[in-house]
């Protein structure tokens, strides 16, 4: 492949993570509030159907993967999910953030599960395709990283829009602009990937999985990849979900999030190239091992930070940040890299493995919320306005902030570095799965090289 195919691989296939984390981010900030203040609907009715809608979305990750992969299509398995989304996703988004007529609970819940579904069939083909799109070991990585920093960018659109667009105090405009925002931008970054880039056969045929534990067992790093993903994304969830009570509380600088959360993604976006060449000098499990320390040698002062300490914040973030590009486009690629053996041992379930993968990485989230927010409340957190939190309740926001992912990145960091599955296996597993593959369709002709060789 030239240099011009490669990069133009790279950024077709990357593009279309930017409209996915423009409507990602948003649908839990400013629904909510959008919803009560325009509907009228109560805010346990909006709490009840997030949660709900949140988690049949999380289940349907790995039934669309399963379903992906047994998909058979001419214009490929991966696009055809795809294109199904696309339509699903604007239609949904455009009747959420555009609510007409009588709006209640129902009407809520349809539109987010229409919206978040179709957002699911797009998500996990596409991470399925980044694992066929090439079988070289280091330009997984390069794709897994091209899909990063382009939801990185999405994130930081997402964010800065209300600024940019002048609608910080009006709800209803900033979700007008993200719509109008989605609706552009969806043709303009899919169609590239779905037209030009072309899609792998699979080279062989799967066989049936008659239980969700075959595919835990089918390879021995899931083992080790999966929990240890898990993990992760659970520690960074933490600082994520208490970002906002951090800045406001804690270093007393609400009107500085946006740009702290900006240094904190610019520096993912900034240093995955950096982490993509170390990749290629060591192995890739050792480099996300370094990252996790990094990320780690970074929160662990965050307990240590009062009012005013913006500064030293800010380059905790872009330390922190500086790491999270690498903590998110490595575990996936060594996940590329399990699959393509899998495919090669007659065992194609790469759809399965990234649903799977997307279900660990939502379900991370939703038990961080789910856990910081009531510990908090039993250290005292006080909820009314301008009211004075206790030093013990500051500690214990600090503590869950920066201590426990700190805790949780070195425990993975330790069981990542004996990592059962280097670029040496990867070669030499390849080469292994290759022959076995031309002995069972040709016995005859390897045999007869074979025996050429011994000569």
């Amino acid at each position: 492949m030239s240099n011009t195919a490669y990069y133009r691989q790279l950024l077709f296939y990357g593009l279309a993570g930017l409209p996915l984390a423009i409507l990602g981010l948003p649908l839990y900030i400013y629904l909510p509030s959008f919803y009560a203040q325009q509907t009228g609907l109560s805010l346990s009715i909006i709490a009840i159907v997030l949660l709900v809608a949140y988690f049949l979305n999380i289940l349907a990750g790995p039934l669309v993967g399963w379903l992906n992969d047994r998909t058979q299509s001419r214009i490929g398995r991966r696009k055809l999910f795809m294109w199904l989304g696309a339509p699903l996703l604007l239609v949904g988004s455009e009747y959420l953030l555009h609510p007409a007529g009588g709006v209640d609970g129902f009407y809520l819940f349809i539109w987010l599960s229409i919206a978040g579904f179709g957002g699911t069939l797009i998500s996990v083909p596409w991470h399925a395709w980044g694992a066929e799109l090439t079988r070289n070991y280091h330009d997984k990585s390069a794709l897994a990283a091209s899909r990063e920093i382009f939801i990185i960018i999405g994130m930081i659109i997402a964010i800065a829009l209300p600024k940019l667009a002048a609608t910080e105090s009006n709800t209803a405009a900033t979700l007008e602009w993200l719509n109008a925002l989605l609706w552009g931008l969806m043709p303009l970054c899919l169609l590239p990937a779905l037209i030009w880039l072309v899609e792998r056969r699979p080279f062989m045929q799967f066989e049936h999985m008659r239980r969700m534990g075959g595919i835990l067992s089918a390879h021995p790093a899931i083992h080790h990849l999966f929990p240890a993903w898990f993990i992760t994304s659970f520690a960074n969830a933490l600082p994520a979900s208490l970002f906002i009570l951090f800045t406001s509380h804690v270093l007393q600088a609400p009107e500085q999030m946006e740009m702290a959360l900006a240094v904190y993604f610019l520096s993912g976006v900034l240093g995955l190239p950096l982490w993509l060449k170390l990749a290629r000098l060591i192995d890739k499990s050792r480099v996300w091992v370094l990252a996790l320390c990094l990320s780690a040698v970074s929160l662990v002062w965050t307990p240590l930070l009062g009012a005013g300490d913006l500064y030293w914040f800010l380059a905790i973030c872009a330390l922190s940040g500086l790491a999270f590009g690498a903590e998110m486009a490595l575990p996936a690629s060594m996940l590329a890299d399990v699959a393509q053996q899998m495919q090669y041992q007659g065992n194609s379930q790469t759809g399965l493995l990234f649903g799977l993968w997307n279900l660990l990485g939502k379900l991370a989230l939703a038990l961080a919320v789910s856990m910081t927010f009531p510990l908090l409340d039993w250290a005292g957190w006080q909820e009314t306005a301008n009211a004075i939190q206790t030093p013990q309740t500051l500690l214990t926001l600090a503590l869950l902030f920066g201590g426990l992912p700190v805790l949780l990145k070195a425990f993975v960091a330790w069981r990542m570095w004996h990592f059962p599955f280097s670029e040496v296996d990867f070669h030499d597993y390849w080469g292994f799965s290759h022959a076995n593959s031309m002995y069972s369709t040709y016995p005859s002709s390897v045999q007869r090289g074979m025996g050429q060789s011994d000569d």
